[in-house]
């Protein structure tokens, strides 16, 4: 039998593959530089990104996959009885996220630990399957090679 741990690289497969193709293929490396400053942080950006036109925020295809991101995390947790907010929210809702602030700013410090290592990984995961499907540039040395 296979060593699965928590099947990261499955779901980091799943998260990159879906959203490779929707202008958001970059924000996975600007997640894991996030994910070593701490849950709260790496839940918050994914209202930063919202786009905000006149008074109404619009998600966007980076917010959206932070947000899948966290939902996925959150499920991976779950099992393991780490408990993280999970709740949808507009970027409007101050209570709501002042609410979810302090909760991850007062988490148990060793489930934090847990937490924190499980979302790197997830998200090492996740540049590695970037990387595969990144387009491939044409300046490199393997479209000289091809024209050879």
């Amino acid at each position: 039998m296979a060593f699965e741990a928590y099947k990261l690289d499955k779901i980091a497969h799943d998260l990159v593959f879906e959203h490779c193709d929707k202008g958001a293929h970059s924000q996975v490396y600007k997640m894991r530089t996030t994910a070593s400053l701490g849950l709260e942080r790496f839940w918050g950006e994914q209202l930063r990104l919202y786009d905000k036109r006149k008074d109404i925020y619009y998600p966007t295809a980076a917010s959206n996959y932070w947000a899948e991101t966290w939902q996925r995390f959150c499920e991976i947790l779950s099992p393991a009885g780490i408990e993280l907010p999970s709740e949808k929210l507009e970027p409007t809702d101050k209570d709501a996220i002042k609410r979810i602030t302090d909760y991850l700013w007062a988490f148990d410090q060793k489930q934090r630990k847990v937490a924190l290592a499980v979302l790197i990984q997830l998200c090492d995961c996740m540049v590695w399957w970037s990387q595969r499907y990144k387009p491939l540039k044409l300046d490199n040395d393997s479209q000289e090679k091809k024209d050879d």
